[in-house]
Protein backbone atom coordinates (compact mmCIF):
# COMPACT_ATOMS: atom_id res chain seq x y z
CA UNK A 1 0.00 0.00 0.00
CA UNK A 2 1.56 3.85 -0.79
CA UNK A 3 2.70 5.22 2.30
CA UNK A 4 0.85 8.15 1.94
CA UNK A 5 -2.53 6.21 1.38
CA UNK A 6 -1.81 4.50 4.41
CA UNK A 7 -0.76 6.91 6.57
CA UNK A 8 -4.31 8.76 5.51
CA UNK A 9 -6.11 5.89 6.90
CA UNK A 10 -4.53 6.08 10.04
CA UNK A 11 -5.37 9.58 10.46
CA UNK A 12 -8.80 9.17 9.36
CA UNK A 13 -8.72 6.12 11.88
CA UNK A 14 -7.05 8.08 14.76
CA UNK A 15 -9.43 10.74 14.27
CA UNK A 16 -12.23 8.72 14.51
CA UNK A 17 -11.61 7.14 17.54
CA UNK A 18 -10.05 10.48 19.30
CA UNK A 19 -13.45 12.29 18.35
CA UNK A 20 -15.41 9.74 19.75
CA UNK A 21 -13.81 9.45 22.73
CA UNK A 22 -14.16 13.59 23.27
CA UNK A 23 -18.15 13.63 22.33
CA UNK A 24 -18.26 10.92 25.09
CA UNK A 25 -16.43 12.73 27.84
CA UNK A 26 -18.60 16.29 26.63
CA UNK A 27 -21.79 14.40 26.81
CA UNK A 28 -21.15 12.78 30.27
CA UNK A 29 -19.75 16.69 31.64
CA UNK A 30 -23.12 18.15 30.07
CA UNK A 31 -25.12 15.81 31.72
CA UNK A 32 -23.71 16.51 34.69
CA UNK A 33 -23.88 19.87 34.60
CA UNK A 34 -27.52 19.71 33.36
CA UNK A 35 -28.80 17.24 35.72
CA UNK A 36 -26.25 16.36 38.50
CA UNK A 37 -25.76 12.90 38.01
CA UNK A 38 -23.01 11.30 36.97
CA UNK A 39 -23.87 9.54 34.18
CA UNK A 40 -21.46 8.27 31.52
CA UNK A 41 -23.68 8.16 28.27
CA UNK A 42 -21.89 5.53 25.34
CA UNK A 43 -22.87 4.90 21.63
CA UNK A 44 -20.89 1.61 22.02
CA UNK A 45 -21.41 -1.53 23.87
CA UNK A 46 -17.37 -1.84 25.36
CA UNK A 47 -15.60 1.85 26.04
CA UNK A 48 -15.98 5.31 26.13
CA UNK A 49 -17.29 5.87 22.61
CA UNK A 50 -20.33 8.25 20.88
CA UNK A 51 -19.81 7.38 17.15
CA UNK A 52 -21.50 10.13 15.69
CA UNK A 53 -18.71 12.39 17.74
CA UNK A 54 -16.42 10.16 15.13
CA UNK A 55 -18.27 10.71 12.42
CA UNK A 56 -18.30 14.99 12.84
CA UNK A 57 -14.69 14.75 13.19
CA UNK A 58 -13.84 12.56 10.43
CA UNK A 59 -16.14 15.34 8.12
CA UNK A 60 -13.83 18.10 9.45
CA UNK A 61 -10.90 16.53 8.82
CA UNK A 62 -11.83 16.64 5.13
CA UNK A 63 -13.33 19.96 5.07
CA UNK A 64 -12.30 22.00 7.98
CA UNK A 65 -8.58 21.32 8.15
CA UNK A 66 -8.51 22.94 4.62
CA UNK A 67 -10.50 26.22 5.80
CA UNK A 68 -8.56 29.03 7.49
CA UNK A 69 -10.92 31.32 8.38
CA UNK A 70 -12.73 31.34 12.15
CA UNK A 71 -16.06 32.44 10.18
CA UNK A 72 -15.69 30.11 7.72
CA UNK A 73 -14.62 27.20 9.90
CA UNK A 74 -17.65 27.82 12.13
CA UNK A 75 -20.27 28.29 9.24
CA UNK A 76 -18.67 24.79 8.08
CA UNK A 77 -18.35 22.88 11.01
CA UNK A 78 -22.06 23.85 11.85
CA UNK A 79 -23.54 22.07 8.71
CA UNK A 80 -21.25 19.03 8.47
CA UNK A 81 -22.05 18.59 12.23
CA UNK A 82 -25.63 19.36 11.77
CA UNK A 83 -25.46 16.57 8.88
CA UNK A 84 -23.68 14.09 11.13
CA UNK A 85 -26.00 14.43 13.87
CA UNK A 86 -29.29 14.19 11.09
CA UNK A 87 -28.05 11.14 9.18
CA UNK A 88 -27.18 9.34 12.86
CA UNK A 89 -30.36 9.84 14.18
CA UNK A 90 -32.07 8.56 11.54
CA UNK A 91 -29.77 5.83 10.60
CA UNK A 92 -29.57 4.64 14.41
CA UNK A 93 -34.09 4.50 14.13
CA UNK A 94 -34.01 2.54 10.47
CA UNK A 95 -31.39 0.07 12.17
CA UNK A 96 -32.26 0.07 15.23
CA UNK A 97 -35.56 1.46 16.28
CA UNK A 98 -34.28 3.75 18.47
CA UNK A 99 -33.28 7.48 18.72
CA UNK A 100 -30.50 8.90 21.39
CA UNK A 101 -31.72 12.31 21.34
CA UNK A 102 -34.59 14.09 20.46
CA UNK A 103 -35.07 17.85 19.76
CA UNK A 104 -38.34 18.86 19.05
CA UNK A 105 -38.44 20.62 22.21
CA UNK A 106 -36.55 23.12 21.02
CA UNK A 107 -37.10 25.80 18.10
CA UNK A 108 -35.57 25.62 14.66
CA UNK A 109 -35.24 21.96 15.21
CA UNK A 110 -35.44 19.61 11.92
CA UNK A 111 -37.08 16.90 12.79
CA UNK A 112 -35.99 16.83 16.22
CA UNK A 113 -32.94 14.99 14.77
CA UNK A 114 -30.76 18.26 14.82
CA UNK A 115 -31.35 21.97 15.76
CA UNK A 116 -29.90 25.63 15.61
CA UNK A 117 -28.48 25.35 18.98
CA UNK A 118 -26.90 21.96 18.44
CA UNK A 119 -25.25 22.77 14.73
CA UNK A 120 -23.96 26.59 16.68
CA UNK A 121 -22.40 23.98 19.66
CA UNK A 122 -20.89 22.04 16.21
CA UNK A 123 -19.57 25.27 15.18
CA UNK A 124 -18.00 25.93 18.21
CA UNK A 125 -17.11 22.59 18.67
CA UNK A 126 -15.11 22.92 15.13
CA UNK A 127 -12.76 25.52 15.73
CA UNK A 128 -11.67 24.12 19.03
CA UNK A 129 -11.18 21.22 16.85
CA UNK A 130 -9.36 23.50 13.88
CA UNK A 131 -6.85 25.43 16.64
CA UNK A 132 -6.01 22.71 18.91
CA UNK A 133 -7.61 19.08 18.36
CA UNK A 134 -6.50 18.77 14.98
CA UNK A 135 -2.34 20.09 15.14
CA UNK A 136 -2.35 17.22 18.37
CA UNK A 137 -3.68 14.42 16.48
CA UNK A 138 -1.34 15.32 13.30
CA UNK A 139 1.77 15.30 15.48
CA UNK A 140 0.50 11.90 17.02
CA UNK A 141 0.03 10.31 13.78
CA UNK A 142 3.29 11.60 12.46
CA UNK A 143 4.46 8.26 15.06
CA UNK A 144 3.23 6.03 12.77
CA UNK A 145 5.88 4.41 11.40
CA UNK A 146 7.33 3.31 14.99
CA UNK A 147 6.70 -0.07 15.88
CA UNK A 148 5.07 0.60 18.89
CA UNK A 149 2.40 2.91 17.43
CA UNK A 150 1.65 0.32 14.67
CA UNK A 151 1.35 -2.65 17.26
CA UNK A 152 -0.86 -0.25 19.43
CA UNK A 153 -3.13 1.11 16.60
CA UNK A 154 -3.50 -2.90 15.28
CA UNK A 155 -4.90 -3.79 18.88
CA UNK A 156 -7.05 -0.70 18.60
CA UNK A 157 -8.49 -1.80 15.57
CA UNK A 158 -9.20 -5.08 16.33
CA UNK A 159 -10.80 -3.89 19.13
CA UNK A 160 -12.89 -0.84 17.69
CA UNK A 161 -14.02 -3.17 14.59
CA UNK A 162 -15.36 -6.11 17.26
CA UNK A 163 -17.16 -3.22 18.91
CA UNK A 164 -18.56 -1.88 16.79
CA UNK A 165 -20.17 -5.13 14.89
CA UNK A 166 -21.46 -6.54 18.50
CA UNK A 167 -22.86 -3.24 19.20
CA UNK A 168 -24.80 -3.07 15.77
CA UNK A 169 -25.66 -7.11 16.13
CA UNK A 170 -27.10 -6.41 19.97
CA UNK A 171 -28.91 -3.42 18.77
CA UNK A 172 -30.29 -4.80 16.08
CA UNK A 173 -31.25 -7.84 17.83
CA UNK A 174 -32.81 -6.05 21.21
CA UNK A 175 -34.90 -4.03 17.49
CA UNK A 176 -36.44 -7.77 17.04
CA UNK A 177 -37.03 -8.57 20.35
CA UNK A 178 -39.41 -5.31 20.80
CA UNK A 179 -41.25 -6.05 17.70
CA UNK A 180 -41.60 -9.66 19.60
CA UNK A 181 -39.50 -11.34 16.35
CA UNK A 182 -38.21 -14.74 17.98
CA UNK A 183 -34.22 -16.06 18.10
CA UNK A 184 -34.04 -17.62 14.64
CA UNK A 185 -30.19 -18.33 15.03
CA UNK A 186 -27.49 -19.66 17.14
CA UNK A 187 -26.29 -15.82 16.68
CA UNK A 188 -29.79 -14.42 17.83
CA UNK A 189 -29.62 -17.01 21.24
CA UNK A 190 -26.54 -15.84 22.34
CA UNK A 191 -27.23 -12.35 21.83
CA UNK A 192 -30.41 -12.64 24.07
CA UNK A 193 -27.83 -14.41 26.36
CA UNK A 194 -25.49 -12.32 26.73
CA UNK A 195 -26.79 -8.66 25.85
CA UNK A 196 -30.36 -9.21 26.70
CA UNK A 197 -32.76 -6.23 27.60
CA UNK A 198 -31.39 -5.41 31.11
CA UNK A 199 -28.28 -4.71 29.83
CA UNK A 200 -28.98 -2.76 26.43
CA UNK A 201 -31.37 -0.66 28.71
CA UNK A 202 -28.31 0.21 31.00
CA UNK A 203 -25.68 0.77 28.72
CA UNK A 204 -27.63 3.13 26.86
CA UNK A 205 -30.00 4.54 29.35
CA UNK A 206 -31.13 7.59 27.00
CA UNK A 207 -32.23 5.99 24.54
CA UNK A 208 -36.06 6.42 23.39
CA UNK A 209 -38.02 3.69 21.45
CA UNK A 210 -39.84 4.55 18.73
CA UNK A 211 -42.04 3.56 15.81
CA UNK A 212 -40.71 4.64 12.76
CA UNK A 213 -42.43 8.04 12.53
CA UNK A 214 -43.71 8.95 8.54
CA UNK A 215 -42.22 12.53 8.36
CA UNK A 216 -40.87 14.76 5.73
CA UNK A 217 -36.99 13.91 5.13
CA UNK A 218 -36.88 17.85 6.45
CA UNK A 219 -39.11 19.57 8.48
CA UNK A 220 -37.41 22.64 9.84
CA UNK A 221 -40.08 23.11 13.25
CA UNK A 222 -39.66 27.15 14.32
CA UNK A 223 -41.73 26.86 17.43
CA UNK A 224 -41.52 24.27 20.42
Amino acid sequence: MNEKIRKEIITVFWIFVIGSIFGCIAETVYGFLKNGEFYIKKGLIYGPFIPVYGIGAVMYYFVVTKVKHPVNIFLCSMVLGGVAEYICSYAQEIFFGTISWDYSNLVFNLNGRTSLIHCILWGLAGIFYRIIAYPFIKKWVNNYKKAEFKVFTFIVVLFMTANIIISCAAGSRQNERVKQIPATSELDKLLDRYYPDSVMDKIYANKIVTVKRKEPILKLNIER
